[in-house]
């Protein structure tokens, strides 16, 4: 698949699973393994917790930047084995963590899953309660607003995988 191709697909994919499954940090973390691979089934399920700005709750960072973080993670991550890490692995992990975290403050003013929301969508939602929820959805939180942002997410890891050599 050509680099355009990669990007788009990893885009659009991730867009389409947030609309079909919800979940940010999951429709993230599973369109970069169906595009990109080297993403095992304990990891994708790791991500639910994360979603919504972990637990649905709006208030910590964006499930499609903590799912985002994951891949990045999985790339270059520290090991259990060298958990000693005299490499300093864990920095250069920190480092594309951060470069990802910039590229949401960048686009959205923050990686905060309620701020996000605010800019998307004019305010915040309690996804916990029934009509915040429906409010949500019908301002468009699954239809096009979370869903782009999940594709914004899955595009950004490949490009910062891909300028670091890592795929």
């Amino acid at each position: 698949m050509e680099k355009d191709d990669i990007l788009a697909k990893a885009e659009e994919l991730a867009a389409k699973y947030e609309r079909e499954y919800g979940g940010c940090s999951q429709c993230v973390v599973g369109a970069l393994k169906e595009v990109i691979g080297g993403i095992g089934d304990e990891a994708f399920k790791a991500a639910t917790g994360l979603a919504g700005g972990i637990g649905v709750t709006g208030e910590n960072a964006c499930g499609s930047l903590t799912g985002g973080v994951m891949v990045l993670s999985l790339y270059l991550g520290r090991e259990y084995q060298n958990f000693a890490d005299p490499q300093k692995i864990r920095w250069q992990t920190f480092r594309l963590a951060k470069r990802l975290q910039e590229k949401f403050q960048e686009e959205y003013g923050s990686g905060i899953c309620k701020d996000i929301q605010k800019k998307l969508m004019g305010r915040s939602f309690n996804l916990w309660d029934a009509k915040d929820y429906n409010e949500f959805l019908a301002a468009g939180g699954h239809d096009d607003k979370c869903p782009s942002v999940c594709g914004k997410a899955a595009r950004w890891v490949i490009e910062i995988l891909r300028e670091e050599k890592l795929i």
